[in-house]
C-alpha cells in the first residue's frame, strides 16, 4: 500500500507539524537524540491515530533560530524524520529546517526517504527575526535536480509569518504567489503575520485566482474559522 496523495480529492487535506525537542547543540536542547526521537514518533502516532493526511516535523524548539543551522542539525533532523517515516509508512511525510535552511531539508528528505519540504525565502527577500533572508529558488531547484531529489516537492511559504515585507511593499500577495509558480514551486503556503494567527481568507480566494498549483494554508486554523478554509488544498495545524 502507497502513501495517498494530498491533494485533488473533495477535502482540504491535513497536515499535522510534529514539533521535535530543542536539538543538540541549540541553547535549550536538554534531551537526549533517543528520547527526542521517541518523542517525535509517538506525536506522529497520536497524529495518525486521529487520521490526518501527513506530517511535517519541524525544529520549531532551536530558538533563537540561525540562517546557517549547523551540520549536526541536518543529521539530527535526519535521524527524526527517518524515525517518524518507519512509525508512520503510509502517510505523506515532509520536513522543515529552521530558519531557511531549504537545501538541508531536501538532503533530509532525501535521506530518510519523504515525499516534500517546507521552504521559506523561495522567492523576494524579506527580513526575519533571524535576519536577512534572501530568494533561494535557482539554487534550491539545481541542488535538488543534482542530488537526485525530483520527486521530493517543494511548498513554499509566500508573505511568510514572524516577517517584515516592507521590501516588497509593492508586491501583491497574488503577484508574489506567481512569482513562486513561475520559478517551479510545487505548492504554496499562506500564513499569519505570526504561529497560530489566522490566514487571511481574502488572500487564500486571492491567490487561488492567481495561480494553479495547490495552496496550503499554513498557520491560525482553528474549529471555529476552519470553515474559511474548505477551499484550501490542505490545512497545516500543530498542538
Amino acid at each position: 500500500m502507497g502513501r495517498p496523495r494530498l491533494f485533488g480529492r473533495l477535502r482540504a487535506a491535513v497536515l499535522g507539524v510534529v514539533h521535535v525537542a530543542a536539538l543538540p547543540g541549540t541553547p535549550r536542547s536538554s534531551l537526549p537524540l533517543t528520547q527526542i526521537i521517541d518523542q517525535a514518533c509517538q506525536e506522529a502516532e497520536i497524529y495518525k491515530d486521529a487520521g490526518v493526511d501527513g506530517l511535517i516535523v519541524e525544529n520549531m524548539h532551536d530558538r533563537p533560530y540561525t540562517v546557517c543551522p549547523g551540520p549536526e542539525v541536518t543529521a539530527v533532523m535526519t535521524a527524526i524524520s527517518a524515525a517518524v517515516r518507519r512509525s508512520c509508512p503510509h502517510l505523506a511525510l515532509g520536513v522543515q529546517v529552521l530558519s531557511a535552511a531549504n537545501q538541508q531539508a531536501i538532503a533530509v528528505a532525501l535521506a530518510a526517504g519523504l515525499d516534500f519540504i517546507r521552504a521559506e525565502g523561495f522567492v523576494f527577500s524579506h527580513v526575519a527575526d533571524e535576519g536577512i533572508i534572501n530568494a533561494c529558488a535557482g539554487n534550491l531547484l539545481r541542488y535538488r535536480k543534482q542530488v537526485g531529489a525530483e520527486n521530493i516537492q517543494i511548498f513554499a511559504d509566500i508573505k511568510k509569518k514572524h516577517s517584515a515585507h516592507t521590501l516588497t511593499a509593492d508586491v501583491g500577495v497574488a503577484e508574489t504567489a506567481a512569482a513562486a509558480e513561475l520559478f517551479l514551486a510545487d505548492g504554496l503556503v499562506l500564513t499569519g503575520k505570526a504561529t497560530g494567527l489566522p490566514t487571511d481568507p481574502g488572500e487564500l480566494k486571492e491567490v487561488q485566482h492567481a495561480v494553479k498549483i495547490p495552496v496550503l494554508i499554513g498557520s491560525g486554523v482553528t474549529m471555529e474559522n476552519v470553515k474559511n478554509y474548505v477551499d484550501a488544498n490542505a490545512l497545516i495545524i500543530g498542538p
